[in-house]
């Protein structure tokens, strides 16, 4: 969890979320357990990346690329540090690939994580 704390330093709850994309807090928990959003267990709470909404929206991208690391046997905490740890080949962190729109890429390399 150190490695994420350095990793994050922006988290929302999900009662923040809720608010931000205008939906209920049980919708965002649905997101969550869907792989449509990240988020990683703090106690009895879950937190998630600031990073992964944008413009009132979850950063398109993010779901498919969920999908493709829990595919490869990455929990929550693994995917939440492989999108927030900077990747020269990208260049940049693949969080930050999904938010400028070039998901294609970072699916690529969560793939390529498989073999």
């Amino acid at each position: 969890m150190e490695q994420l704390e350095q990793l994050i330093t922006s988290w929302l709850t999900v009662h923040e979320v809720a608010d931000k994309l205008q939906v209920s807090p049980n919708k965002v928990r649905q997101w969550i357990r869907e792989r449509e959003l990240i988020a990683v267990r703090d106690g009895h709470d879950q937190r998630i990346p600031a990073d992964c909404i944008d413009g009132g929206k979850i950063v398109k991208g993010l779901g498919g690329t969920m999908t493709l690391l829990s595919d490869v046997g990455f929990g929550g905490v693994e995917s939440a540090i492989w999108l927030f740890t900077p990747d020269d080949t990208l260049p940049g962190r693949p969080i930050d690939a999904l938010r400028e729109n070039r998901g294609r890429e970072v699916r690529r390399r969560a793939q390529a994580l498989a073999f």
